[in-house]
């Protein structure tokens, strides 16, 4: 693990160009961690140019802010993408486009890629690595604004510490993070709170969520709903931990409808693993979170019924 967090640090000192980017449909960590790593090396080398690239996230983007650049910057350049299991999930088909590639990611190595691969699935979070990797180094230094980004990121992929992920060592990372200064209660509000519109969704998944007799959950949200709702930019996905809270499921799937009729598949479990349920849709993940993507609606059933199986 060190060879290849060395290996990460001598490429970010050999190119005066990093372009970090991230996966679709991001969450706390893709941003916090892709931000933060941008503000960190940002403060140690001020005379490099660094972009964190992605189309906006606008739920997100008390984080830090996304870049837009043009193709011509890639031109040379080191590209890291971090916290993205395979390629198909990249945000912007651009990665491609620079000199070297290293892929940071705390999921199980499935697709590897990048002519360096720094991949640790013990890890809570990418945001969690990113601390790592400044511990290793003397380079850089953990400043508040990258400290608030990467307790973003943790508190959101371990679901404020509550997850199987979270070691000591997360606890350790967050405690250096707090020494900062950062207003970790604000930070936990932020990512607590929701809209008007989330809460009617929240509301409609309380009431039509099915349980199973086995404590397996399941919830479709149509794309009908999501105009209904007028839910934009990610809001439609604020349901997949919310219904985890009722006490009578045991593990659950949220089915949101594409634009193209497929079906968004996100699988949650409170203690058994699903994501060979995942892989097996041609998904993947964490053994407690995973995801996938259905075809159609003969294969959610499907979905539903072997969920429900699990548990039997």
């Amino acid at each position: 693990m060190q060879d290849a967090i060395a290996q990460v640090l001598t490429a970010i000192h050999q190119y005066d160009t990093i372009i970090i980017h991230r996966h679709l449909n991001p969450d706390p960590d893709a941003i916090g961690s892709q931000v933060g790593l941008a503000t960190v090396l940002r403060h140690a080398f001020p005379d490099k140019n660094i972009y964190a690239v992605g189309p906006d996230a606008p739920t997100l983007a008390w984080i830090g802010p996304q870049q837009t650049i043009d193709q011509s910057i890639y031109q040379g350049a080191l590209v890291i993408v971090i916290d993205t299991a395979n390629t198909a999930r990249i945000a912007g088909d651009e990665y491609t486009l620079g000199q070297q590639l290293i892929k940071i990611d705390h999921h199980p190595n499935r697709e590897p890629f990048g002519d360096i691969q720094w991949v640790d699935p013990e890890a809570s979070s990418c945001s969690e690595m990113v601390a790592d990797l400044i511990t290793y180094s003397d380079d850089l230094q953990l400043t508040k604004e990258a400290a608030a980004c990467l307790y973003a990121g943790i508190i959101g992929d371990t679901g404020r510490f509550l997850y199987d992920l979270t070691t000591p060592r997360t606890h350790e990372v967050a405690a250096d993070l707090l020494r900062t200064g950062i207003d970790a209660p604000a930070i936990g509000r932020r990512e607590d709170e929701f809209s008007p519109k989330v809460a009617k969704l929240l509301g409609y998944a309380l009431t039509h969520v099915a349980v199973s007799d086995h404590g397996a959950g399941s919830l479709i949200v149509s794309q009908d709903l999501i105009h209904e709702l007028d839910l934009h930019n990610g809001q439609e996905q604020s349901a997949v931990g919310f219904i985890g809270k009722l006490n009578t499921i045991k593990d659950w799937a949220v089915f949101t409808e594409r634009p193209d009729g497929k079906y968004r598949v996100e699988l949650r479990s409170k203690t058994i693993p699903i994501q060979p349920l995942a892989i097996k849709h041609g998904g993947g993940g964490h053994p407690l979170a995973s995801g996938a993507v259905a075809d159609d609606l003969v294969e959610v059933n499907a979905i539903i019924g072997e969920l429900d199986a699990l548990n039997r």
